[in-house]
């Protein structure tokens, strides 16, 4: 499809910050000072790999190491390099795929790639050497079970979420959140050097909280979903339909929550905090549900991300007591 953002990179046109994008080659003006252009396209390249997303990722990774053991620092270090670099190739594939509905969406039309700052070929480029490159330090450095579970979560997002799901399902977010889910399984794996049920049920809760986490900044970004095409549930199945399901998954992942502590792999202090976290999240949901409006829906969106972090910080300290 040959999009705005393509178009514009075709050209070879100047772009914001003196780069000059064309035929998957980009170059560099002396405007703003020597070294504008430079650290303009370095911070593009960063965005490639979405950090904002990653630290989230990263936190999950680093918990569950701790869960699993006791790591050395390099290794936790290692690890985390690993799982950046492959979660990093995989959104800057992402990027390229989703160049041209990136182009029409408020939230996303002045990313690298839409804006015309970075050519799609060399997106294309950088997300499979960033996944090459996780294979190898892995591999090397840590097991190659860890990184062979990372290489899986690249393939889970990139392949089956980004190629296959997103522009064909509402249930995209459903199934392609088994590759958000994958990082707490590089952590067991980097530490132990093989997987066990605890780590399986780390993987279910991360897997459970994706949907109500997701479904939430939907229906805030519904108008922009709409205007691209993209079959995300508001804009499918409608706004009450999603926040119906949205508390349905919050009960559910309730449930998927207190399975760790029923097997004795943590104790009382996860169960009071992870009860604590999870009424507190189904009270979000419901409120939602009721309320309907943009405030709530913002609301649990903000306390979803805050959730996962303290749900895993609690495995921590409930396993170092």
């Amino acid at each position: 499809m040959n999009t705005p953002g393509a178009q514009i990179a075709d050209r070879g046109a100047a772009a914001p910050g003196g780069q000059v994008v064309g035929s998957g080659e980009i170059g560099t003006l002396t405007v703003g000072g020597p070294f504008a252009g430079q650290r303009q396209l370095v911070s593009d390249y960063i965005d490639l790999t979405k950090p904002k997303v990653q630290s989230l990722l990263l936190l999950t990774t680093v918990a569950t190491m701790e869960i699993a053991g006791s790591p050395a620092a390099s290794n936790v270090a290692l690890t985390c390099l690993g799982g950046y670099l492959s979660a990093g190739g995989a959104g800057a594939i992402n990027h390229y795929f989703d160049r041209d509905i990136d182009a029409r969406m408020r939230r996303t039309a002045r990313r690298p790639i839409p804006a015309g700052r970075i050519a799609p070929r060399a997106a294309l480029i950088f997300g499979f050497a960033l996944a090459a490159l996780s294979f190898l330090e892995l591999s090397v450095t840590v097991n190659v079970l860890a990184a062979s579970l990372a290489l899986a979560g690249f393939v889970g997002y990139v392949g089956v979420y980004t190629v296959l799901l997103k522009r064909r399902t509402p249930h995209n977010i459903v199934i392609g959140g088994a590759a958000g889910a994958i990082p707490p399984l590089v952590g067991w794996a980097a530490t132990r050097g093989s997987l066990d049920w605890t780590a399986v049920y780390l993987f279910w809760i991360v897997f459970y909280w994706t949907p109500p986490h997701f479904w939430a900044l939907s229906l805030l970004m519904k108008d922009d979903y709409a205007r691209v095409g993209v079959p995300m549930m508001p804009v499918v199945r409608g706004e009450h339909e999603t926040r119906r399901q949205i508390v349905l998954y919050t009960l559910l992942l309730y449930a998927i929550t207190q399975l760790p502590f029923c097997v004795g792999a943590f104790g009382f202090t996860y169960l009071a905090v992870s009860s604590l976290l999870g009424l507190a999240f189904i009270a979000g949901a419901i409120r939602l549900y009721r309320r309907a409006d943009r405030r709530s829906a913002l609301q649990l969106y903000l306390f979803s991300l805050a959730y996962l972090a303290l749900l895993f910080g609690a495995m921590v300290v409930d396993v170092k007591l």
